[in-house]
């Protein structure tokens, strides 16, 4: 379930987030009721979505982090007497963080990138919802909009690399980290 939207078409997921979050949905309407809080046609549903994009190249990322420190380090620690919380805080998190950062930055970089989901589910708002990625169709939907798409093109590629060379550099600091 947690990959799933690695597989589903993001409009998919942008009409169940409005099925389950519109304020006439029953969450939605719970929560907006008892906490104020409404996701639909706001920036705070643009996040939501974007969120759930891009969690499974999160997911994929602490897994991988985890599943890399040796289990000899845990059942030593075990052995000295440190309990399931100990170890996770002193241990597991600090060995697992550089991929835990790694994986939030492609997170972050993918979900800058986010159309689908955020267009179904909160509109394209000026000032509220509008992404980079809406801006870019807004542009292309206007008269004379191709030089305004062309700079925010740039912009996302620019913003791309940025977020891919970052999450490398932490990637293999890790993997120099824990090869030592």
């Amino acid at each position: 379930m947690l990959h799933l939207p690695l597989v589903l078409p993001p409009v998919a997921l942008g009409y169940l987030l409005l099925v389950i979050f519109g304020t006439r949905a029953p969450v939605g309407a719970w929560l907006l009721d008892h906490f104020g809080i409404r996701f639909v046609f706001s920036w705070t549903g643009a996040a939501l979505a974007s969120g759930l994009i891009t969690f499974p190249f999160q997911v994929r990322a602490i897994r991988s982090a985890v599943e890399s420190i040796d289990p000899g380090l845990r059942a030593a620690a075990e052995t000295l007497g440190a309990g399931w919380m100990d170890r996770l805080v002193n241990l597991t998190l600090p060995l697992a963080l550089p991929g835990i950062v790694a994986g939030a930055i492609t997170a972050f970089a993918a979900s800058l990138g986010e159309f689908g989901a955020i267009i179904t589910f909160v509109s394209n708002i000026p000032g509220e919802t509008r992404t980079l990625p809406l801006a870019i169709y807004a542009a292309l939907q206007a008269p004379g909009g191709e030089i305004e798409a062309a700079r925010l093109s740039a912009l996302s590629i620019i913003l791309a690399l940025v977020g891919l060379t970052l999450a490398e550099f932490v990637g293999r600091r890790s993997r120099l980290i824990g090869g030592r």
